[in-house]
């Protein structure tokens, strides 16, 4: 029970300090008052508030949605690393805007359902809906209910718009040798053919260390992953988060090719890595250099298109690259030509490239856009991912015959069905299908010709 107690001021009158005990039985001060009422008043107080958050208190309900989510649940809810931002990012877009300032107690089935038929009509996806609904909400209140916040679990047994799983794309290995070709330099190259032959995680891939790869018995050991993250995710305020274990958070060891282990034995030989240091990592970009097109042997076809004004400017001039806005390789040239006299004369100097501030591993945005993207379209293929080398992994050893356990161990699936999946999902696995109904049909085919 809390209690004042009396002490004389520096002006010589006396002054009350409140003290109330909170949830540890520690004596804490609720502030010093001129009077004793109010010192009263105010240890009072603190006991009520320590009172409310005690479990089975009916006022602990009383709190927002906002408040629980936020100062409650989040900050304390354990998911993997890059988890909680995702979490974060889908409370405050899709779940705030609804629940924000509903009373925990107040939260019913009837309003989740609601909530769901309001994330429908401003055109959300059903995956977007099942994830907040299936992942956030429902380990939020599931939280709640253990903390005695709520009495009932309002999201439990809500059902959410179905959202049917896409279909894998598998490339063939006819496709992935374009795609490899494509690629801009023999690192990048290495990458992909390690991912390829490997089955490995982006984040396991490009955490992979030298001393990971036993040269000799060819056997590749997976222990750890790396995450980027934000900033403020981050513990050290750093972007990657090197996690001690994979995703399935199980080492896993299987065996490479002799000739893929080979190539990444003669990288490591080149570049001097030692047994802790990674072996694929990222490089700044290079100072670009601006290609000029020989166009001195092509004639000038003459004046430009009439602009907005009506006016017409000659190819290969200035006037005409800014005032018509041509970019015919005449007038690029041009321009070209008068940014490098502006360089030479030391009036001007070109943009240093953007360089991203790593520890030494890759990023993936980075990656995706600078090298896989551009590969991808020179190769002549659209929507194709970096991870679907993983799923090609897998369809293709499923195709050539191996185990499915084996598979399932390469991959580090937690469940054997997730293995499953990747039967015959390469192009050309429903020809035996067609082959066989070929086979029954000739004859009545013969027959009816």
């Amino acid at each position: 029970m809390g209690f004042s107690r009396k002490r004389i001021g520096r002006d010589g009158k006396p002054r009350y300090t409140a003290y109330y005990l909170d949830i540890r039985g520690q004596e804490r001060s609720a502030g010093t008052f001129p009077n004793k009422k109010d010192a009263n008043d105010a240890w009072k107080k603190a006991e009520g508030t320590v009172s409310g958050g005690k479990p089975g208190d009916p006022s602990r309900g009383k709190q927002t949605f906002e408040a629980y989510a936020l100062d409650k649940w989040l900050p304390h809810h354990q998911p993997e690393p890059g988890v909680r931002s995702n979490y974060a990012g889908h409370i405050r877009n899709h779940l705030l805007p609804f629940f924000g300032p509903m009373k925990m107690r107040d939260i019913m089935p009837e309003h989740v359902r609601e909530w769901v038929t309001v994330m429908k009509g401003k055109g959300a996806s059903a995956q977007t809906i099942q994830y907040c609904k299936g992942s956030v909400l429902n380990a939020l209140f599931t939280t709640a209910l253990t903390d005695g916040v709520v009495t009932i679990h309002p999201s439990h047994g809500v059902k959410t718009p179905p959202a049917p799983g896409k279909p894998r794309r598998i490339i063939t290995p006819a496709q992935f040798d374009c795609l490899y070709q494509a690629l801009p330099d023999p690192d990048a190259q290495l990458l992909a053919e390690t991912a390829i032959e490997s089955g490995m995680r982006w984040g396991e891939l490009t955490e992979t260390r030298t001393g990971d790869v036993d040269f000799e018995t060819c056997i590749l050991t997976v222990s750890r992953a790396v995450v980027e993250l934000t900033q403020d995710d981050h513990p050290d305020g750093g972007r990657f988060l090197v996690k001690d274990y994979p995703k399935d958070k199980e080492y896993r060891r299987f065996k490479l090719s002799g000739q893929i282990t080979a190539k990444i034995q003669a990288h490591v030989t080149a570049k001097s890595l030692g047994s802790d240091d990674l072996i694929f990592t990222y490089r700044p970009p290079a100072q670009r250099r601006t290609r000029r097109h020989d166009t001195d042997t092509v004639p000038v076809p003459g004046m430009t298109e009439p602009n907005e004004k009506g006016r017409q400017y000659r190819h290969g001039t200035l006037t005409a690259y800014n005032a018509a806005r041509c970019r015919c390789e005449h007038c690029r040239g041009a321009y070209a030509d008068y940014r490098a006299s502006r360089r030479s004369g030391g009036r001007d100097s070109p943009r240093t490239p953007r360089a991203r501030d790593t520890d030494g591993h890759i990023p993936a945005d980075w990656f995706r856009h600078q090298v896989w993207a551009p590969a991808c379209k020179a190769a002549g293929l659209s929507k194709v991912r970096f991870h679907d080398l993983r799923h090609a992994h897998a369809s293709w050893l499923l195709a050539g015959g191996a185990d499915l356990q084996v598979v399932k161990d390469r991959l580090g699936h937690a469940s054997i069905a997730t293995t499953e999946k990747y039967l015959h999902s390469l192009p050309t696995a429903d020809e035996t299908a067609l082959d066989a109904l070929t086979k029954i049909r000739s004859p009545v085919t013969a027959g009816s010709a």
